[in-house]
């Protein structure tokens, strides 16, 4: 796949039918010659562009990290709020819910496992130390939040589709060919026989037809 290729299914992508919002483009890889229940894929990309889709990032942390949580989060729960969490199990789902990424202090991870672990390893949010997001006391978490911003994940447990959004239609055509390649690259390490393991790749807006690139 090159930049050529993905350049001509924008364009067709532009002929369809608009809408009166500002759509996303989603990046849709099938694979095939691959079990994804024995081996299932679960991976983060690193955009070299915004996805045009605000992050929202959690903390969770003691005295020690919370200024620079505060200034760089979106949510800091301290671990002296825990108990609240704890007995209020809804509260803990609904974290899961609104926040994209999760970043833990080391030290207090355990009583964060303990109390949030349920909700958010339910959906795949526990804070992920191949993410850098279980962080020492002492950590500067600028430059984390800054990744988490332009980060997506990929997985494929049951089905064989990898998906993920990659920019927006207000985004400049080469920020979002540049997000797609990076993707498509980041993905074909994954698998065994890369570009040999994908059937196909298709890219569509929030609400339009799948485009072959």
């Amino acid at each position: 796949m090159n930049k050529e290729q993905v350049q001509k299914a924008l364009q067709e992508i532009q002929k369809q039918p608009q809408k009166k919002f500002v759509q996303s483009y989603d990046l849709v890889i099938n694979l095939k010659d691959y079990d994804v229940k024995q081996s299932p894929l679960d991976f983060f990309a690193n955009l070299p562009y915004a996805k045009g889709k605000k992050v929202k990032v959690a903390a969770f942390v003691d005295q020690q990290l919370a200024d620079q949580a505060s200034k760089f989060c979106d949510l800091v729960i301290r671990d002296t709020e825990f108990d609240k969490y704890k007995e209020d199990k809804k509260a803990a789902k609904k974290l899961a819910q609104n926040y994209d990424y999760f970043i833990a202090q080391a030290t207090i991870m355990p009583k964060i496992a303990a109390v949030f672990g349920k909700a958010l390893g339910a959906r795949g949010k526990m804070p992920n130390p191949k993410l850098g997001c279980v962080v020492p006391p002492n950590a500067n978490l600028e430059p984390l939040v800054k990744k988490l911003a332009t980060t997506v994940r990929l997985s494929a447990k049951k089905g064989t589709n990898l998906q993920c959004i990659v920019g927006k239609q207000d985004q400049a055509e080469a920020q979002v060919i540049d997000n797609i390649l990076t993707v498509y690259q980041t993905a074909i390490k994954q698998l065994p026989n890369e570009a040999h393991n994908i059937r196909a790749v298709l890219l569509k807006t929030t609400m339009g037809k799948p485009v072959k690139v």
